[in-house]
């Protein structure tokens, strides 16, 4: 069974200011041409289908789109919703396109009943676990011990009576410990959303969304497939591409991509402001581009970005990379904060406005009080 796996379309998201729709469309026509030629049995979508819970009329109009190009082509397409997504907006009508072969996950409930599809070797159950927290499933299982992420997840699939003969496939949406992030990317600070990987043990393939570089977990068989498109300049260095997901008999897996081209690549680049207005070089570099570009004049530039956006139109961000700003004094790395538990911030802040060191008994009560607070954030 051949699958097409892909998340993280955040569709309707703007970068820097910068609505991506236009850009979401063309690559999404890129993706269809992809599917025309690959002929798969199914598409997974793994989350974060739209970047905001409330998404804009556009955004909807662009999804809309592209499902009925899919369903035009009797694929069945499985949807689940992401951390950005309202899954119960996501999963509106979500009933009546199942007749279509759209399967749209419903907002978590405790109970997750599997699309089954056959090929030559039997029955595949796709089981789809959108996004949760632990109180999602604390909710629905108050017996069970669930005290993090892991246990979330672990519980949900446990109550999934997976047929461990069969050849299950997860689609899910959330963080896998070790698993590489960069900054366009919601984690919690100090990991505190790591799910391990070992709860994924029974199934044959696991389709993640949530990161946004392509990446395998251990194996090909835990797999990020990535965004289609590039949507922060930590993702300069990333290739985009669409996952391909060959499913042989139990145990036969194989997995490969085939490369996106954007409308507008995201790129870095840096030199004077004289070097880079200078005729010779912009006149050999591709302008189209998303850009940050990085001056390494020792003075700011009057009117630096008005004067660049005059020769390099798509121009997002400048910043400068000069001695004054080598030498600016920074407390903390955004890496080594994000190392940091909310508690560790606490403690640091509370001792640095008190001039003493938070005793147990306010610890304690913060850390129960943070616990609290992640748990009941929709």
């Amino acid at each position: 069974m051949k699958l097409i796996h892909l998340s993280d379309l955040h569709l309707g998201k703007r970068v820097n200011d910068i609505s991506m729709l236009d850009d979401q469309e063309y690559i999404l026509n890129e993706i269809i041409q992809i599917i025309d030629g690959e002929q798969p049995d199914a598409v997974l979508i793994a989350g974060d289908v739209y970047d905001k819970g409330v998404p804009s009329a556009e955004a909807v109009t662009l999804l809309d789109d592209f499902l009925f190009q899919l369903s035009q082509r009797h694929l069945p397409v499985l949807i689940i919703s992401g951390n950005h997504d309202s899954p119960e907006r996501l999963s509106f009508g979500g009933r009546l396109m199942a007749g279509a072969g759209i399967y749209l996950s419903p907002a978590y409930n405790g109970s997750i009943t599997p699309i089954t599809l056959s090929d030559a070797y039997g029955n595949v159950k796709f089981w789809l676990l959108p996004f949760v927290k632990p109180a999602h499933v604390r909710r629905y299982f108050p017996d069970e011990s669930i005290e993090n992420y892991t246990d979330a997840i672990r519980v949900a699939i446990q109550h999934m009576n997976l047929d461990v003969d069969t050849r299950n496939v997860l689609l899910t949406h959330q963080f896998i410990t070790g698993a590489e992030t960069c900054e366009s990317e919601e984690i919690h600070v100090g990991g505190s959303d790591n799910v391990d990987a070992s709860v994924f043990a029974d199934f044959d393939y696991v389709a993640l969304g949530h990161l946004h570089g392509a990446q395998n977990i251990g194996s090909n068989r835990i797999r990020y497939c990535g965004t289609p498109l590039k949507y922060s300049f930590s993702e300069v260095q990333h290739y985009k591409s669409v996952t391909v997901v060959d499913l042989g008999a139990k145990g036969d897996l194989n997995v490969h991509t085939i490369p996106l081209t954007p409308r507008h690549d995201m790129r870095e680049i840096t030199g004077t402001f004289a070097q880079l207005t200078d005729k010779t070089y912009y006149s050999a570099t591709v302008t189209d581009d998303y850009l940050h570009i990085i001056l390494t004049d020792e003075e700011d530039v009057l009117e630096a970005i008005g004067q660049l956006r005059v020769i390099f139109p798509n121009i997002m961000r400048l910043s400068y990379d000069n001695a004054r700003t080598r030498n600016s004094q920074v407390i903390d790395s955004a890496e080594q904060v994000k190392r940091k538990t909310p508690l560790d911030l606490f403690e640091e802040l509370y001792e640095l406005q008190n001039n003493q060191p938070m005793s147990e008994i306010q610890r304690n009560y913060t850390k129960g009080l943070i616990e609290s607070i992640q748990e009941g954030m929709k």
